[in-house]
């Protein structure tokens, strides 16, 4: 996909390319801009966490948050269309992983 949801700050027309919808309303457009700010967030503390391993569960919590519930909301509503499957796709793929990683976080022994 290589867009990041990030660019969406910079406006109505990088979200229409982000997201395949037309950005036409300005509450929409504040709403959406809001979340691309909040997405910048979310990866500037993931990434944090990511190099700190006393923090890494939190980490793992807040992406698997994240990913859970636009997954919840994209099954629950339905309809989307093809830029927001091809999301769907990766966040299937990314929640797997995070799986993964919370079984692999938590089996693991602790080093004391």
């Amino acid at each position: 996909m290589g867009r990041k949801p990030l660019v969406g700050v910079l406006g109505a027309s990088k979200l229409s390319s982000l997201y395949g919808i037309e950005v036409q309303e300005p509450n929409l457009e504040i709403l959406l801009r809001h979340r691309a700010v909040l997405f910048g967030l979310l990866a500037a503390l993931l990434t944090y966490c990511a190099f700190q391993p006393q923090l890494h569960r939190l980490g793992l919590v807040a992406a698997f948050v994240s990913v859970a519930t636009f997954l919840a909301f994209a099954q629950i509503v339905g309809g989307y269309n093809s830029l927001l499957a091809t999301v769907v796709r990766v966040d299937i793929i990314a929640l797997v992983l995070l799986i993964i990683g919370g079984a692999v976080h938590v089996l693991r022994p602790s080093a004391a």
